[in-house]
Parts: C-alpha cells; structure tokens; sequence
C-alpha cells in the first residue's frame, strides 16, 4: 500500500471515529452512529468528487473501505465508554482535517486546477465531513464561528503545501500538506491566536429591531 492510499484510509477512519463519537454524545441509537460516522467519513471527499466531476464518488465503490467504515462505527458504539473524548476527539479531526484537505489537493492536481482551485477542492474535501457531521448533530459548524479553531485555515494551508510542493513527488507532497495542516489547526491554538471578529454586536446596536 503506497502513501496516497494509506492515507485514504487513515483519513477515512479517523472521520469515522469522529462521526460516531459525536454521535454516542449526543445520545443517538446505534443506527445515528453508524449514519452520522458514515457520512463524516465519505462526507467530504465526495462532495469534492462531485464538484470535480468524478462521479460516482470514489469512496462510495470502495467495498472494503466501506465495511471498515460500518466497522469502526459499531466498534466505537460498543466501547465508547473507555474512551476519551476530549483531546482525542480534537486530535483525530485536526488528523482527519490535515489527511483529507491534502487528498482533495491531490485529485485537483491530477485534474489539472490551478492554485486556488486545489485550495478550494482541498478546503471542501477537508471540512466538509465536519460540517456535515456538525449539522446533523444539531450543531452550528465551527467553521463557521470558532474564531480561536483555525479549521478551514489549516486546511487551505495543507491544499497549498501540496500544490507548492508537488515537485517533490506525491507521496512527499501529501506527508508535507498533512504536517502544514496539522500545524496550522495546533500552533495557533496553542499561541491563543484568534481570527478577527466584527467588534459591533448587530443585537445590541441602536438599529437592532425587537
């Protein structure tokens, strides 16, 4: 197994992972865990296929890629109590973040896209099985608001290293963008670095309607 594939699956399984943690916290049934870690795993990556033309989603015709999936699901909802949500949960999504924002990378490289579009197509591919996984568990996306979570920044940074490394072949060019991405979500949280906010509170301002 060469490093692009193994990393497919390190990815996918992490998200898997992720998926069905959020799940079991939220209380859902067995069957909500498997949902919410299947589409979390394949989530991203194939909104990205979808957007590059690849159709039907490369994730969706890998048979065992897909029994690993339900696998891992089941696996976390019967042992989901001995294990440790916190760091880890944030852990393994800044691993799955990195992983797929570096593969969506990839593939638009093999597609022949330009800067920005590799960035794009990895940006997608690494936070939309979050933002999927966010909203059908009822929660607002933290891309969206967590200002001090610098999640769509890393992935944009991995998607870059990719393109600007890619002269180093694709095995280097992927671990590169997995470093970037995981340094880029770590290093700003541990330098409690923030994104800028509006400083006006719309709700608070003497235009505000009741």
């Amino acid at each position: 197994m060469d490093v692009y594939a193994a990393l497919i699956w390190l990815g996918t399984i992490t998200f898997a992972v992720t998926g069905a943690l959020v799940a079991v916290s939220k209380r859902f049934d067995v069957v909500g865990v498997l949902v919410l870690g299947s589409v979390t795993a394949v989530g991203g990556g194939s909104v990205r296929d979808l957007i590059a033309g690849v159709i039907p989603p490369t994730a969706l015709t890998d048979e065992p890629l897909l029994w690993a999936i339900v696998g891992t699901c089941f696996l976390v909802f019967f042992v989901h109590r001995w294990i440790p949500e916190g760091r880890l949960l944030y852990g393994l999504d800044t691993l799955g973040l990195a992983v797929f924002a570096s593969l969506g990378a990839a593939t638009a490289l093999e597609l022949g896209f330009g800067f920005w579009g590799t960035v794009f197509a990895g940006v997608v591919s690494g936070v939309g099985g979050g933002v999927i996984r966010d909203v059908l568990a009822g929660e607002i996306p933290g891309i969206l608001y967590r200002s001090g979570d610098f999640y769509a920044t890393a992935a944009a940074g991995a998607a870059g290293a990719v393109f600007l490394s890619q002269g180093l072949g694709r095995d280097l060019f992927l671990l590169v963008g997995v470093a970037v991405g995981i340094g880029l979500r770590i290093g700003p949280r541990m330098a409690h670095m923030r994104l800028p906010v509006p400083r006006t509170d719309p709700l608070s301002s003497p235009d505000a309607v009741d």
